[in-house]
């Protein structure tokens, strides 16, 4: 990959990260969008100059040293936090929800229009995952993740802990009768056979969701919503019959 397309590739990122297209794009460097377009075209006869790149990392809110930056991180980006990390996090219930409102692409303005936290108070907390590697804290408060889009919390680490003790009660307390609420139980008895196909499909729905997930990232804040999805599958056998199996 030259370093050009590393660049671009970078700046179609940004775009859909910001809720920007190419015609914004294009009414800011007042040409027309199909010349965008064959600007971010691999094939196109008249590639795009360093100038234009220029440009639209101004658009963006970047310099161009900061894009390339943005670019060379592309590569190496965090997949886990280490356990360390995470029992940080969830030492302080308020830098876990920073985090988590970061992970989900909120910024600073974001965060403090739905929770009761002021400039400093958040700018705390993002400093502490500035320090932590999940974030860089960027001029003018903008937050650049520093994971990549298969970032994952660790099997068993700190975070699933918290969230199954503090959380699954919570989130299983409610009555699943709403629009977006949906509850669904079922039980049987399977071959080994037929478990690795259901714990395939299983795989495909949480990609399907991380997709629909990244999808979403350029819709504004007041037309996301958070949704938890629980995947659970083990043998099972409830305790008031296995009670009465011989011994």
């Amino acid at each position: 990959m030259t370093e050009i397309t590393q660049l671009l590739n970078t700046i179609k990122y940004q775009l859909k990260q910001q809720a920007k297209t190419y015609r914004d794009v294009a009414e800011a460097l007042d040409l027309s969008e199909a010349s965008i377009k064959r600007m971010f075209s691999a094939s196109s006869d008249a590639p795009i100059t360093i100038e234009r790149i220029v440009q639209i990392s101004h658009f963006l809110g970047f310099s161009l040293a900061e894009l390339a930056q943005e670019a060379s991180l592309s590569h190496a980006r965090l997949t886990t936090l280490s356990a360390a990390q995470e029992k940080e996090l969830v030492s302080d219930s308020v830098l876990l929800m920073v985090a988590v409102c970061a992970v989900n692409h909120w910024s600073l303005d974001d965060i403090r229009s739905i929770y009761q936290l002021s400039e400093p108070e958040c700018l705390k907390h993002l400093l502490k995952l500035d320090q932590l590697r999940l974030i860089t804290l960027l001029p003018g408060n903008r937050i650049r993740l520093n994971i990549s889009r298969d970032f994952d919390w660790l099997p068993g680490g700190p975070i699933r802990t918290y969230f199954r003790k503090e959380g699954m009660a919570d989130f299983l307390d409610a009555g699943f009768h709403a629009e977006m609420e949906n509850f669904t139980f079922t039980h049987g008895m399977l071959t080994e056979a037929a478990v690795n196909k259901l714990q395939n499909e299983l795989r495909h729905l949480k990609h399907k969701f991380a997709e629909l997930h990244a999808e979403s990232i350029s819709a504004p804040l007041h037309k996301r919503h958070g949704i938890g999805l629980l995947m659970a599958m083990r043998p099972w056998e409830p305790v008031s019959f296995s009670k009465y199996r011989k011994k």
